[in-house]
C-alpha cells in the first residue's frame, strides 16, 4: 500500500473506537469512509444506554476526537465523573459525529457483509497486498460497495452474546424459548420494566453485566411486590464475583462487586452455583430450565431468563480475508497471552497497538472490543490506544505506531494460574507486591479473586 495520504481508509463502526480511529486517521491524512450498520452512530451503545461505565469522563475521551471537538467550542465533561451510555451518546459522541468534519465521513444503516481484495479470492497471493479492498455493506434494500486502502473493523461483539449452553452452543430448545430470554443487561428497572416486575428472573452469568442485572432486580423487588431472583452460575463460587472491591482503582466497577455481595449476604436472592446449562424449554408452569439429562438433572422454573455470558465475535463478513487467530480466544495470537482469562482475569491490560493486532492480510485491522474475541477484560481507553497506533502505522510512522501513549489504572480483579507459583496477581512474574494492589480485602473474597 502507498505510503501517501491520499489513501481510503474504511472503518467498520461508529461507536466510540470507531470515530476515534477516523479522527486519528483524519489528522494524519488519509481519508476515513466510517460505515455504521445502525440507523444512528452509537447503535449499541444505545441497547444500553442505561448502564453507567465503570470508568469516569478522564478515561472515556480520545485525544484526537477531543481536538476536533474543541474546533467547535466543546468543553470537557468534569473528568472524574462516571457517565452513563446515554451521557456517553449525547456529552460526547453525537456531537463528534455531528459537529465536527466527521460528520462527512459517516454513512449509517450500512451493513458491511462482505469484504475482498478486487480481483483476488483467499487464496490467490501474487500481488494480493497491492489490491485495493472490495468493501460490499447493505443499506436499504441495495447492496453497495466501496474500495479501501485499509480496513479497521471496530463493529464490536454486542450482536454476538454467548448463548446460555455452559458448552458453548445454544442450550438444547433455547432459540425456541426466545420471547422469554434476553441478553447482556437490559433495563429492569426502566423501558423493561413491566417485563420483569413481579415475576421470578433468573440471571445466568457472573461477570459485570450479571453482577449489574442482579443489583438492579434486588431495587426492583423492593419496588414490586413477587419479583424473585434466581443467580444462576456455572461456577461453584459466587465470591469470585464480587471483585476487588475499594482496591480497584476502577471505583464504580469495585462498589458493582460490594454491592453484589451485601445482597448475597443479606438473602435477597437465590443462588444456583455449578448450573452448567443444558436445556430450556417453555411449559405451562414456566421456562423450565435444565441442567444434566433433560430428565434426570437439575432445574429451574422461573418466568424470564437474562443470558449474561459474555459475547463473542462476528467474523462473518471477514471470512475473504486472511486471518490469524488464537485458537480459544479469537483474537490475534499476539493479543491473547495479555488477556486470556484461563491465566488472569484482570480488568486491565497493558496498552498495545497496530504491532500487536497484525493480521497476515496486509492493511487489515481488528480493533475495539472485537479485537478481543472472547476475553472479557476490555476497557474503552485501550481501544482508543489502538487505533492511535493504528493510525499511526497506516500513515507510515512506524516510531509512533510502537509508542505507547496510555497509561491504565490498575484493578482490583485479577485471578492466578496455579501452575506459575512466581505469577502475580495480573499475569506477570516476579515480585509479590499485586498481593496489596490486585487482590480483595477479606481473606474469603482474596482467596477468591487471586487464587482461583
Amino acid at each position: 500500500m502507498s505510503q501517501s495520504n491520499n489513501r481510503k481508509v474504511a472503518v467498520i463502526g461508529a461507536g466510540p473506537v470507531g470515530l476515534a480511529a477516523a479522527a486519528h486517521l483524519l489528522e494524519r491524512g488519509p481519508k476515513p469512509i466510517v460505515l455504521e450498520a445502525g440507523p444512528e452512530i452509537a447503535h449499541s451503545i444505545r441497547q444500553w444506554s442505561h448502564v453507567r461505565l465503570f470508568s469516569p469522563w478522564a478515561y472515556n475521551v480520545d485525544k484526537a476526537s477531543k481536538r476536533l471537538l474543541e474546533t467547535v467550542g466543546w468543553s470537557d465533561p468534569d473528568p472524574d465523573y462516571y457517565p452513563t451510555g446515554r451521557e456517553l451518546i449525547e456529552d460526547y459522541l453525537e456531537p463528534l459525529a455531528t459537529r465536527t468534519v466527521l460528520r462527512d465521513h459517516i454513512l449509517t444503516s450500512s451493513r458491511v457483509i462482505g469484504i475482498s481484495r478486487v480481483g483476488f479470492d483467499k487464496v490467490k497471493t501474487a500481488g494480493r497486498d497491492s489490491a485495493p479492498f472490495e468493501v460490499r455493506y447493505r443499506n436499504g434494500a441495495s447492496t453497495k460497495t466501496v474500495l479501501a486502502d485499509a480496513i479497521i473493523d471496530t463493529s464490536g461483539t454486542w450482536n454476538s452474546p454467548n448463548p446460555a449452553g455452559a458448552n458453548g452452543l445454544p442450550a438444547i430448545g433455547e432459540d425456541l424459548s426466545s420471547s422469554r430470554i434476553a441478553y447482556g443487561m437490559p433495563d429492569v428497572l426502566g423501558r423493561a420494566r413491566a417485563r420483569y416486575a413481579g415475576r421470578t428472573v433468573a440471571v445466568l452469568g457472573a461477570g459485570h453485566s450479571a453482577a449489574g442485572s442482579l443489583i438492579d432486580l434486588a431495587k426492583l423487588a423492593k419496588e414490586a411486590p413477587g419479583t424473585k431472583i434466581v443467580w444462576v452460575l456455572r461456577g461453584s463460587d459466587p465470591a469470585k464475583s464480587f471483585g476487588g472491591g475499594a482496591n480497584d482503582k476502577l471505583a464504580a466497577r469495585g462498589e458493582l462487586g460490594s454491592e453484589l455481595s451485601q445482597i448475597v449476604a443479606q438473602g435477597k436472592l437465590e443462588v444456583q452455583p455449578g448450573f452448567g446449562v443444558t436445556h430450556i424449554a417453555e411449559t405451562p408452569e414456566g421456562l423450565r430450565i435444565g441442567a444434566g439429562s433433560a430428565c434426570c438433572g437439575r432445574h429451574l422454573i422461573v418466568d424470564e431468563l437474562i443470558v449474561a455470558t459474555g459475547f463473542r465475535p462476528d467474523l462473518g463478513f471477514l471470512g475473504e480475508l486472511r486471518l490469524s487467530l488464537d485458537p480459544a480466544l479469537d483474537c490475534p495470537p499476539m493479543l491473547a497471552p495479555l488477556i486470556d482469562p484461563n491465566i488472569h482475569s484482570c480488568g486491565t491490560v497493558r496498552p498495545h497497538g497496530a504491532h500487536e493486532l497484525a493480521h497476515p492480510e496486509s492493511s487489515l485491522y481488528v480493533a475495539g472490543i472485537k479485537s478481543y474475541g472472547r476475553a472479557p477484560t476490555f476497557l474503552m481507553a485501550t481501544g482508543y490506544e489502538q487505533v492511535r497506533s493504528i493510525a499511526a502505522d497506516i500513515a507510515g510512522d512506524r516510531e509512533a505506531a510502537r509508542r505507547v501513549e496510555l497509561e491504565l489504572p490498575e484493578t482490583g480483579v485479577c485471578s492466578l494460574n496455579r501452575s506459575n507459583p512466581n505469577e502475580t496477581c495480573c499475569g506477570d512474574t516476579g515480585t509479590a507486591q499485586s498481593d496489596a494492589s490486585c487482590c480483595t480485602t477479606t481473606e474469603k473474597t482474596k482467596e477468591a479473586a487471586c487464587c482461583a
